[in-house]
């Protein structure tokens, strides 16, 4: 398996030159993260076994949330937090592309443009619901955007998973939906597209010369949700590729797997090491910034779903523990006495100045 701490540690300092720069504080924190992650740069903890009195160091994850391998109990503990709300019912996965033409102006406003997309997803699903003679009410909604396709090509969407059901706050009436239908999605195409558009303007920015008038948005069931929540939970906190995905690095050039969207069929991608890491680095959200966000009843700050789950008696999955780490003698839990134990500092290599600019 090639590692990126190695492709980082190859190709960076080549990056560096071409492209210092242009690349933002966030993207250069992120190479320097990745580089140190996992390697004998790294701080460690030091481990103990209780039973045969074993101890062994292991060097630290860089904790960065884009990184490859890092955070694993992070996603967990999300996945772990969106299952306890899951409630009796149909769910679906609504998926809201940014055309094309839209991708240079969300670039350049990562920030307005990220927290827009995702706002006028919910906004559009939340006015289908209040209007939708079954429904009548607010509904729920898990929000995780994305910006790349399988290609690692830059490609913003969000997903939204969401059940069939409402919330009828003046009438205090819980309402579901039944089928495997929910909403219209060339309707919801068309409001999604409106309120862009309007959320653009209102931001001061200015719109694309040309744009299309049919946006997409696909809208699939996905049974209780469950897997739905799974699946995009377990890429949270993973950045955009695996590890075990990237095929080779050598003579320069980095080739790597992906699964075609259309044809479900393995390819793989080869560019050279700089591209590759300005495929990854395009990709690092803006600091502080929250991909993914709860809306309606499904808001952290929501107290009906408990009363919803104990009045249809749902019986909630078991919270998943952390690994346990163990003793290559005895087979023991080990435990973990020190943590940090800083080896030495370690920067990215950088190009020396060039003499005559010195000058």
């Amino acid at each position: 398996m090639i590692r990126l701490a190695h492709i980082v540690d190859t190709h960076a300092a080549e990056l560096i030159a071409q492209d210092g720069h242009r690349l933002l504080p966030g993207q250069l924190a992120a190479l320097k993260s990745f580089q140190i992650c996992r390697s004998s740069m790294s701080p460690k903890m030091q481990l103990g076994c209780d039973n045969c009195q074993e101890q062994s160091y292991l060097p630290h994850s860089c904790g960065h949330r884009h990184g490859p391998h890092c955070q694993a109990h992070e996603s967990q503990r999300w996945i772990d937090q969106q299952l306890q709300k899951l409630i009796p019912g149909n769910y679906f996965l609504v998926t809201f592309t940014l055309p094309a033409q839209f991708r240079t102006l969300a670039w350049q406003q990562q920030r307005v443009m990220y927290d827009l997309i995702t706002r006028s997803a919910w906004e559009t699903v939340n006015t289908f619901s209040r209007n939708d003679r079954k429904l009548r009410g607010t509904t729920g909604a898990v929000t995780v955007l994305h910006t790349h396709n399988r290609r690692l090509d830059y490609h913003p969407h969000v997903h939204l998973v969401m059940p069939s059901a409402a919330f009828d706050n003046k009438r205090r009436l819980w309402r579901n939906k039944d089928g495997g239908y929910l909403f219209d999605h060339k309707a919801l195409a068309k409001v999604f597209r409106a309120k862009m558009l309007a959320g653009i303007e209102q931001a001061g920015l200015k719109l694309p010369d040309a744009y299309p008038t049919k946006w997409v948005v696909d809208c699939k069931a996905v049974g209780s949700g469950r897997q739905a929540l799974i699946y995009l939970g377990r890429y949270l906190y993973r950045g955009v590729i695996q590890e075990k995905d990237i095929l080779s690095c050598q003579q320069g050039r980095v080739t790597f797997r992906y699964q075609n969207s259309l044809t479900k069929q393995i390819e793989t991608r080869t560019l050279s090491g700089v591209a590759f890491l300005r495929l990854i680095l395009q990709h690092i959200l803006p600091k502080g910034f929250r991909r993914a966000r709860n809306f309606g009843f499904l808001h952290p700050n929501s107290k009906l779903i408990p009363l919803v789950q104990l009045r249809k008696r749902v019986v909630l999955p078991l919270r998943q523990s952390r690994p346990a780490i163990r003793c290559k003698c005895c087979g023991g839990e080990m435990k973990i006495i020190r943590t940090r134990i800083k080896t030495f500092t370690h920067r990215l290599r950088t190009p020396a100045p060039d003499r005559e600019m010195a000058m």
